[in-house]
C-alpha cells in the first residue's frame, strides 16, 4: 500500500560550504515516493542535453497547488480516526506537502451524499429576501477542515463555485437539470454574496469566485445549471460584480470553469465584463492546456487558473499510479504552469475505494488525492504530483524562464525567498541524462523512466 513520504523527508538546509541542489524523486513504480535523494552539486555539470534556468525572465505570479473539499471528501476525512494525520500531510509544509490552495463547493456537487443548498424552502416556495440562508451544513464537516487548513497553511487560497443555485430560483424548481432565469440573476448575486459574508465570518476567506461550474454541461442527474457566455458576462457586469464591491468584498471574479477545448467562452466574458471579471479558469476533461496561453494572449492581464481535474482509475488498476503520475505531471503541474495557471487544483481530496461517496450519474472511477475508508489512508499519485509542486513552489513564487527538452518536461519557479524550484518529468521508457545550468553553474542529473523530481536551490 502507497503512503506518505517518511518523516526523514522534512525540508533542512544542506550542510555544504557551497549551495547544493537538493533532490526529490517520485518512481513510477512508487518504490520512490516523494523521497530524498543525494545532493546534486553544481559545478558537476556539463556536455548533455541542457535546461537553461532564467532567472531572468518571469511570467506569472503562482497563487497555489491544492485539491477541493467536496462534501464527499470532508465528510471521509472528518469521520478518520487519523484526521488530524492526514490535514498534517497535506496541508504542513514541513511535515507533509504543504497545499496552499483550496476549490470549495457552494452547496452540493456531484461529489456529495445529498443534493443540497444554503437556502432550502419547501416545494412551490421562494425566498427571495434569503431570510431561511444558512451554511449550517457546512458547519459539520467542511467549515471545520478549513480552519483547520487554514491553521497548518496560512497562506491558504480559497476558490469557490457553485454547481446550480438553488432549486427555487431555476427554471424546473430544482437543482438538477433547468437554467438560472436571467430575472433571478440578482438573486442568486445576493446569494453568492452571502455566502462570501457568511464563510468569512466562519474564518474561511473567500478569494475568488467562479459563476457557474461547467456551464456548457447540460447534465441531467446532479446539480448543475447551463449558462451561456453572453449570459454569464451579463451576470458578472450587471449583478455579482457590482453586489461584490457594494459588499466591500475583495472576492475576484474568474469567468467560464470548464475545460480547455473552448477559448471563445472565456475571452467572450473576459471582454464584455472586464471591469468585474479577474480572469479564467480552466477544467482538463477536453482540449489541452495551451487553450490558457491563447486566452492569456488575448487578454494578458487576466490571471489563469487550472481550477479542476481529476485522475482516473487506469483499465488495469495496477497502472493507475503509474498513468496518473504521468499525466497529471505532464498536463497539469508542468503543463498546466508553462500555460500560464497561477494555481492548479485538482479535484476531491478524499474519495472511499469505491470511489465515491458520488451522486447517481456521476463519475464512478474517479481517484482522489488521498484513498480514506476509516482509519485506512492510502496517499495516491495526485498527493506526490502536488507534492511536487506544492511543497517547493510557495505562494507569491514567479514561473521563471526554463527550456522544455521534450525528453525531459519541466517548470522552473523562483520564490519570494529567492530560491528556485525546477520540477522535471521524464515521460519517455529509458531514463535520461541531462544538465541543468542556472546563472553560470551547471549539474548533471539522471531521471529513471518515468521519473518525476524536484530541485531546490538558493537563488
Amino acid at each position: 500500500m502507497l503512503s506518505a513520504f517518511a518523516p526523514g523527508l522534512v525540508l533542512a538546509p544542506a550542510a555544504h560550504a557551497e549551495p547544493s541542489v537538493g533532490v526529490w524523486l517520485t518512481t513510477q513504480d512508487g518504490r520512490q515516493l516523494l523521497a530524498r535523494q543525494p545532493d546534486a552539486e553544481f559545478g558537476s555539470g556539463g556536455g548533455h542535453r541542457t535546461i537553461t534556468v532564467d532567472p531572468g525572465e518571469t511570467h506569472q505570479t503562482m497563487t497555489g497547488f491544492g485539491a477541493a473539499l467536496t462534501d464527499s471528501s470532508a465528510a471521509l476525512m472528518n469521520a478518520s480516526p487519523r484526521r488530524d494525520e492526514l490535514l498534517t500531510e497535506l496541508f504542513d509544509q514541513r511535515e507533509g506537502i504543504g497545499l496552499t490552495a483550496v476549490r470549495q463547493v457552494i452547496g452540493a456537487s456531484d461529489f456529495a451524499r445529498e443534493v443540497y443548498s444554503y437556502d432550502e424552502v419547501p416545494p412551490g416556495q421562494d425566498d427571495y429576501d434569503l431570510s431561511e440562508f444558512s451554511i449550517a451544513h457546512d458547519e459539520a464537516d467542511i467549515l471545520p477542515l478549513l480552519r483547520r487548513a487554514k491553521e497548518l497553511s496560512p497562506e491558504l487560497n480559497t476558490v469557490a463555485t457553485p454547481w446550480s443555485a438553488p432549486g427555487w430560483m431555476k427554471s424546473g424548481g430544482s437543482m438538477i437539470g433547468g437554467e438560472l432565469p436571467a430575472q433571478n440573476y440578482q438573486v442568486f448575486a445576493d446569494y453568492l454574496v452571502k455566502f462570501v459574508q457568511a464563510y468569512q465570518r466562519a474564518g474561511v476567506p473567500i478569494d475568488a469566485l467562479t459563476p457557474q461550474n461547467e456551464p456548457l454541461n447540460t447534465q441531467e442527474s446532479y446539480p448543475g445549471s447551463p449558462m451561456a457566455p453572453d449570459a454569464q458576462a451579463a451576470f458578472v457586469r450587471n449583478d455579482l460584480g457590482p453586489k461584490l464591491e457594494q459588499a466591500g468584498l475583495g472576492t475576484e471574479v474568474f469567468a467560464y470553469d470548464h475545460n480547455w477545448d473552448d477559448v471563445d467562452y472565456p475571452n467572450q466574458v473576459l471582454d464584455a465584463a472586464a471591469q468585474y471579471t479577474d480572469g479564467a479558469a480552466f477544467h482538463c476533461y477536453g482540449g489541452d492546456p495551451s487553450a490558457q496561453s491563447a486566452v492569456h494572449e488575448a487578454h494578458p492581464d487576466a490571471e489563469i487558473h487550472l481550477t479542476e481535474c481529476s485522475g482516473t482509475e487506469s483499465a488495469d488498476p495496477a497502472n493507475t499510479f503509474r498513468d496518473t503520475l504521468a499525466w497529471q505531471a505532464d498536463n497539469l503541474i508542468i503543463g498546466g504552469t508553462r500555460n500560464h495557471a497561477s494555481s492548479v487544483l485538482l479535484w476531491n481530496l478524499a474519495l472511499d475505494p469505491a470511489h465515491g461517496p458520488v451522486l447517481d450519474g456521476a463519475c464512478t472511477d474517479c481517484t482522489g488525492v488521498t484513498t480514506v475508508d476509516g482509519g485506512d489512508v492510502r496517499y495516491n499519485a495526485e498527493y506526490y504530483a502536488l507534492g511536487h509542486a506544492s511543497k517547493f513552489v510557495r505562494p507569491g513564487a514567479v514561473r521563471v524562464g526554463s527550456n522544455d527538452l521534450g525528453e525531459v518536461r519541466n517548470a522552473a519557479f523562483r520564490n519570494p525567498d529567492g530560491s528556485i524550484a525546477l520540477i522535471a518529468h521524464n515521460p519517455t521508457g529509458g531514463e535520461q541524462t541531462f544538465t541543468v545550468s542556472a546563472q553560470n553553474r551547471a549539474f548533471d542529473y539522471t531521471l529513471p523512466a518515468g521519473g518525476l523530481a524536484t530541485f531546490s536551490w538558493p537563488g
